[in-house]
Order: structure tokens, then sequence, then C-alpha cells
């Protein structure tokens, strides 16, 4: 009989290690859920944030597409050898040289 006495308290013990080390290791994989939760929901706004920068620069990018479709609309316009002309006769009063005029270097 003592030994039966001995294994019920050993039992017991060991009842109450074995419960004693699941609080820890549940309190450990709550830990370990709410860090992966934190990470998910952190990942994620990030993402979301780096969409509405990508959406603002391709805005930017537009804009800057659309001006540099104008300029080049400009340019050519500026450049036309009939506004060049114009300038010539109307602004600066030039005219073409008659025939006697030119001068033929050799």
């Amino acid at each position: 009989m003592p030994v039966a006495k001995v294994a019920r308290p050993r039992a017991a013990m060991e009842a109450r290690e074995s419960a004693g080390l699941r609080v820890p290791t549940l309190i450990l994989s709550l830990l370990v859920l709410v860090a992966v939760a934190l990470v998910y929901v952190w990942s994620h706004l990030y993402n979301t944030q780096l969409k509405y920068q990508i959406a603002e620069e391709m805005t930017v990018r537009d804009n800057l597409m659309e001006e540099n479709r104008r300029l080049k609309v400009e340019i050519a316009t500026l450049k036309s050898p009939q506004r060049i002309e114009a300038i010539a006769r109307d602004k600066l009063k030039l005219q073409y040289p008659e025939r006697e005029q030119v001068v033929l270097i050799k």
C-alpha cells in the first residue's frame, strides 16, 4: 500500500506540472498569433499606401506626358517656315535679295 500512496501524489504532481506547462505554451502561442496578425495588418496597410503612391505618380506622369505633347506641338508651330518667313518680312522688314545682289563665293 505505501507504493500506491506514493504513486498518487506523483501522478497529481505530474498532472499539475503538465497543466503548468500548458499555460505558458498557450500564452506563447497567443503572442505568436498576435505578432503574425500585426505583421499581416501592417503589410496590408503598407501595400495600400504603396497603391495610393503609385496612383499619384501615374497621375503626375499622365500630366507630364500631356504637357510634353503640348510643348512638342508648340515647338512645331514655332519652327514652321511660314511663321519664320512672316516674322522676317513683317517685323524685321526683310525681303528676298534681287538677282544682282547675290554674290557667289568660290
